[in-house]
């Protein structure tokens, strides 16, 4: 198959399986005695409706596209990374800290603030890696349980020693961070910030690094064929340093982006509750690991988290609709691994 040919197939994979969600919600839609065309035409509205839809609609993919391209880098390299949350929340709790307290000119403090965000995500992700290659703990386990501790340590951080203790603030937050460091607004009096415009430049830069550079392609020999990658001189070691470092950078810039561009503090389970990483994860699945795939999936489960909450406004048709065609996306991805291992598996027979 062609590189062309990939490419095209990487973009197409998350409509198709949007499309297969779709006709799942509309049986359940009609099960629910509403009609089909009118609950998704409140769903397109309420994600593409108007310009404010729109803008709402990237906001929420921001998030998404860059955890999923974290996750899609670890993969592509044969690291299973599920520890974005993780990382998300360290990343931007180590932001807001950096903007609270970091003197200095407002762009220079949101400058650092990000790159100490990104730096504290890829460090948390390094860590499992570190724990694999000294103590051959699982990735897939240690990255799972090492949310819980990100979560339940940054929450007692804005609970206690970071908490915003000014006017009738109850909730376990931060002192809002000062205007001069937020991520600047693309609109004005819309929610799009810069973020978004670093996502897009971030999944351009990374399909380039994953099919131009040398280390892209050790990482792509390393994720189809470790064994070959090894006869051919690729250090797993080395590799995993950049997988994972990059992996959890992505994550923490995309906390840093919306404690920054969206919340302006941090908040308690914010990050965590929004499900920013799992839907990444689920972005990368559907778009096989391609950067630029992973894009236009974020794109798109965004819009259909947006364009639920649309359908909940203004039909009797529930929220949870939109939860029914995610979890067909999630046996539409695992039916494609299923069908991929089988094939494997009569190919070696």
């Amino acid at each position: 198959m062609t590189r062309l040919k990939r490419n095209l197939l990487a973009l197409l994979q998350p409509i198709i399986a949007v499309i297969i969600g779709l006709l799942a919600g509309a049986i359940a839609i009609i099960l629910l005695g509403d009609s089909v065309i009118d609950t998704y035409r409140e769903m397109w509205n309420g994600a593409f409706g108007s310009f404010y839809f729109l803008t709402n609609t990237l906001t929420r993919a921001t998030p998404i596209i860059l955890t999923g391209l974290g996750v899609a880098l670890a993969f592509r390299a044969g690291f299973f990374n599920m520890g974005s949350t993780g990382q998300m929340v360290l990343g931007g709790l180590a932001a807001a800290i950096t903007a609270l307290y970091l003197p200095g000119p407002g762009w220079m403090v949101l400058i650092v603030s990000l790159v100490v965000g990104m730096a504290i995500g890829g460090l948390w992700s390094l860590f499992a890696g570190y724990m694999d290659a000294k103590f051959g703990i699982n990735l897939l386990i240690s990255t799972l349980l090492l949310n819980y501790i990100a979560s339940l340590f940054a929450g007692y951080m804005v609970a206690f020693p970071l908490k915003d203790q000014s006017g009738s603030a109850a909730m376990a937050q931060t002192p809002m961070i000062d205007k001069s460091i937020w991520l600047p607004k693309l609109f004005s009096g819309m929610s799009l910030h810069a973020g978004f415009i670093l996502a897009i430049v971030a999944a351009i830069a990374l399909y380039i690094f994953i099919q131009k550079s040398v280390s892209g392609y050790e990482i792509r020999m390393l994720g189809n064929n470790p064994f070959f990658a090894a006869y051919g001189g690729v250090k797993r070691g080395r590799m995993m340093v950049v997988a994972m470092l990059t992996s959890g950078a992505l994550a923490g810039l995309a906390g840093a982006g919306e404690v920054l561009g969206t919340q302006h503090r941090y908040l308690d389970g914010a990050l965590a509750s929004a499900d920013y990483g799992w839907s990444g994860i689920m972005a990368t699945l559907l778009a096989s690991s391609n950067p630029l795939g992973t894009a236009v999936a974020g794109i798109l489960l965004a819009a259909l988290q947006t364009g639920a909450m649309g359908v909940e406004r203004n039909t009797n048709v529930p929220l949870e609709v939109a939860s029914v065609i995610q979890a067909v996306l999630t046996l539409f991805v695992s039916a494609r691994f299923g069908y991929a291992f089988l094939k494997r598996r009569k190919e070696k027979k």
